[in-house]
């Protein structure tokens, strides 16, 4: 292979959860640890067959639309209330 891309491109599904779960539990199928460089690339690897592949809410770290949690309830004003007595 002359270079990542190309070797994103010939991964297949089966190979793509094999990494994946590599990642996840820092083991090969076989039992022997990843290093780190093999766990970084391993990753850069996922994330980039899952950019070419999946649609973007299947994808390893997507959120999704968020809304801030305080424009989900009005909340009270307490420092100026109407029937506050002056």
């Amino acid at each position: 292979m002359s270079s990542f891309a190309a070797m994103i491109e010939n991964i297949t599904p089966d190979i793509y959860e094999s990494l994946k779960l590599a990642v996840e539990i820092g083991k090969w199928s076989d039992g022997r640890k990843l290093t780190a460089e093999q766990r970084e690339l391993s990753l850069q690897a996922v994330i980039a067959w899952e950019i070419q592949n999946l649609p973007e809410e299947q994808r390893t770290g997507y959120m999704g639309p968020q809304e801030c949690a305080s424009k989900s309830a009005p909340v009270p004003n307490i420092l100026f209330k109407s029937d506050a007595i002056h």
